[in-house]
């Protein structure tokens, strides 16, 4: 499972390197080409190297000491001994949403992140279980395809607010940025959409679950957990900028409520699935 994400980033970033040298010997022949392959390698790397940068950025996330987070930071530190992990930086989200995500391309640099608005919900045993999802990501290295992902897709939605580069009338510049950078994304946006569908399954979701359960010990933990967080997130949904869009499959849930563009950015499977699997953990023989 693990080698398979590594051989599927890998393709994913030769794939990007190819797509752009075919656009670029389209559009300007050879110059084009070298120029193709500049920016596919740029692009490569700052979304192999930075990518759990971007995803912690997106979500204004910083890092917290075991002071400011004692029951956080414990919960980590115990289960990522118990499944014998490096122990992963541990970052809080200002963010009132309920949710929570991991980062990173290899466990020893790795990542927790839990926004403000999760930690206010959850109690000690939902939270150990959402923690465990997530450490199950990082030993099964989905972090790694998932971040370079999410990165890949930023930059590209990220293209959208170069439009104040170009020339626009004097009048109505404001309305004409808007206008503008709104099609763009609209161009640009289901090309992220693509990209991200093509790189993550749905399944990683299901294998996490259960590999959640299995080192807590405890499936019903985390059907509560996704309870409260699903009702978390149509009571506050997160804003579908671009960029939020981008990262939202980092999430343990799908962190928006509406459809339009969102829905072409969703790679979860729908929590009352996998609350009925986890229920089933807890009582075979129902």
């Amino acid at each position: 499972m693990t080698h398979g994400n590594g051989m599927r980033t890998a393709v994913l970033l030769a794939a990007l390197g190819a797509g752009l040298a075919l656009a670029g010997v389209w559009s300007a022949g050879l110059l084009g080409l070298g120029f193709a392959l500049v920016v596919a390698g740029v692009l490569a790397a700052v979304a192999f190297y930075f990518s759990d940068r971007i995803a912690l950025r997106t979500m204004s996330a910083r890092p917290v000491s075991e002071v400011e987070q004692p029951r956080l930071y414990r919960i980590v530190r115990e289960l990522s001994t118990r499944a014998r992990l490096p122990m992963p930086r541990v970052y809080v989200s200002p963010m009132a949403a309920s949710n929570a995500f991991a980062t990173g391309r290899n466990p020893r640099l790795s990542a927790v992140c839990c926004t403000l608005g999760l930690l206010n919900i959850l109690d000690e045993r939902q939270l150990r279980a959402v923690v465990a999802h997530e450490l199950a990501h990082i030993r099964h290295r989905d972090t790694l395809i998932s971040s370079v992902t999410a990165a890949l897709a930023s930059l590209i939605t990220g293209l959208a607010s170069l439009a104040w580069l170009l020339p626009l009338g004097a009048e109505d510049d404001d309305d004409d940025f808007g206008l503008l950078q709104g099609l763009m994304f609209m161009v640009l946006g289901p090309v992220a959409a693509t990209l991200i569908q093509l790189a993550v399954t749905r399944n990683r979701e299901y294998r996490a679950d259960a590999a959640a359960a299995e080192l807590t010990g405890d499936p019903e933990g985390l059907a509560s957990a996704l309870r409260a967080i699903e009702l978390g997130r149509h009571e506050l949904p997160m804003e579908p900028s671009g960029r939020m869009m981008s990262t939202a499959h980092l999430m343990i849930v799908n962190p928006f409520r509406g459809g339009g563009m969102c829905s072409l950015f969703s790679t979860h499977p729908a929590t009352r699935a996998r609350v009925r699997r986890l229920e089933r953990m807890s009582d075979p023989d129902d």
